[in-house]
């Protein structure tokens, strides 16, 4: 592999701290924490500004600049924003705050960050009104839709998240609610939290989440304005009980969460329920990895809310999420050989299994002028992916005619943090994802 290679393979993954993606995160719920490098022991601040260009099918060639900082004036505490603009006249600007101590509280968070942008080609896997996925042609969007039907215009994309997290007094946070972490070569040395047993009161981290999400989606064609318009409340319960949460090696974690959207919108009232678990298996140290992992995950949910309705003899659907929400696949996270948000529906269910092998060599450690970034390692990660969405919550469809893809995602710990870049290929083609964290 060239050093030109690798040079530019870094830029691409460091864009991932300051495009949109960083803005995403899965579950919604998170283990508090500061990570002490070794190699830097006396360093508890972060910071990183970069400015950055890149070619984009969807936004014309764009640049824009972009900093985070982290461990100011709360050692758990993140600061991230960017800025950019496009010869194709795509524009926005991102940025929040992450997981700062409310004052006079021992373990309650608040995280605040969203976005104002516009952009020239916006896709969505919907129609207006939304039939039900038994009518046919299959509606946009299902599980059986043609790739091709879709939307595709400009518009604007705003949004804004507010969320309050409390940590439980439980398990490995009874007697502290921030957890410290220490590495060593980015492998964790000290700190673990979880996985020797499974126990909600002595081992593990347990966090209750409450969030509130606006987001403000529409797409301006000739006939009509689909809009994706959405106000939901979320209330949700993470137990994490893996040894290093940034990048578990053992142990395993669930989340649950219901969503409520209470307005009378465009979709009308609506609501979802979801839960997903993985589990990690450490198969230690080889002649060429510091470390192997199989990680595994699942996800299933599906909307109470969903009403069907006949109309003229076509059966359309009422008080259902929006394409953006509830049963989608597609994307960054789940199902990444296909668009994003490719298909959504009343119900889903979802697999993967990843192979996350960590790399002895580092060939990025004679690189003379990225030494700044304190890259630990890089992961080679094989990975597969299954699962479907439905009209309904029946197991004997869900368990049938699955969506599958495979990949491989080159990964890096820099830092103290994980970002990704992960190539997928499936039936309808392929798709490569620039990110921040591991997908699970």
């Amino acid at each position: 592999m060239s050093r030109r290679l690798l040079e530019t393979l870094f830029v691409l993954l460091l864009v991932s701290f300051l495009l949109p993606s960083m803005l995403y995160a899965k579950p919604d719920a998170s283990v508090k924490f500061s990570v002490i490098r070794k190699e830097n022991p006396n360093l508890a601040k972060e910071t990183l500004i970069l400015p950055y260009a890149f070619p984009s099918e969807t936004m014309g060639a764009t640049i824009g600049v972009g900093g985070l900082a982290k461990g100011y004036f709360q050692d758990q505490l993140l600061f991230g924003a960017t800025a950019f603009g496009s010869v194709d006249d795509a524009k926005g600007f991102l940025g929040g705050m992450w997981d700062y101590k409310l004052p006079f509280t021992n373990r309650l968070y608040f995280t605040a960050y969203g976005a104002v942008s516009y952009y020239p080609r916006q896709r969505a896997y919907t129609e207006v009104p939304r039939r039900a996925s038994s009518e046919r042609p299959p509606p946009a969007g299902s599980n059986n839709s043609d790739p091709d039907d879709y939307i595709e215009d400009d518009g604007d994309d705003n949004w804004l998240e507010l969320k309050l997290e409390y940590v439980l007094p439980l398990g490995s946070a009874r007697n502290k609610d921030t957890i410290e972490y220490q590495l060593s070569n980015g492998i964790l040395q000290a700190g673990a939290t979880g996985g020797q047993t499974w126990n909600p009161l002595s081992s593990g981290v347990s966090v209750l989440y409450l969030g509130s999400s606006s987001r403000y989606q529409d797409f301006q064609t000739d006939e009509v304005t689909y809009s994706g318009d959405m106000f939901p409340f979320k209330f949700g319960y993470l137990y994490n009980n893996t040894d290093f949460p940034t990048n578990p090696s053992f142990g395993s974690s669930q989340y649950i969460s219901y969503s409520k959207d209470f307005s009378d919108g465009n979709y009308g009232s609506w609501d979802f329920l979801e839960f997903e678990a993985s589990k990690y298996f450490d198969f230690g140290e080889s002649s060429w990895s510091r470390q192997q992992v199989l990680a595994l995950n699942f996800w299933t949910g599906s909307s109470l809310s969903w009403k069907e309705t006949e109309v003229d003899g076509v059966t359309i659907v009422e008080n259902k999420p929006p394409y953006l929400a509830g049963a989608r696949l597609g994307g960054f996270y789940r199902m990444r050989g296909f668009e994003n948000n490719r298909f959504n529906d009343r119900s889903v269910i979802y697999t993967a299994a990843e192979y996350r092998y960590t790399l002895k060599w580092n060939p990025v450690a004679g690189v003379n002028w990225l030494r700044w970034l304190k890259l630990d390692w890089f992961q080679l990660v094989p990975f597969v992916e299954g699962g479907r969405v439905a009209g309904d919550y029946d197991l004997s469809e869900l368990f049938s005619d699955w969506k599958f893809d495979a990949g491989l995602g080159i990964r890096a710990m820099t830092a103290g943090a994980v970002v990704r870049f992960d190539m997928a290929v499936s039936d309808e083609g392929g798709a490569a994802w620039v990110m921040f964290q591991q997908p699970f």
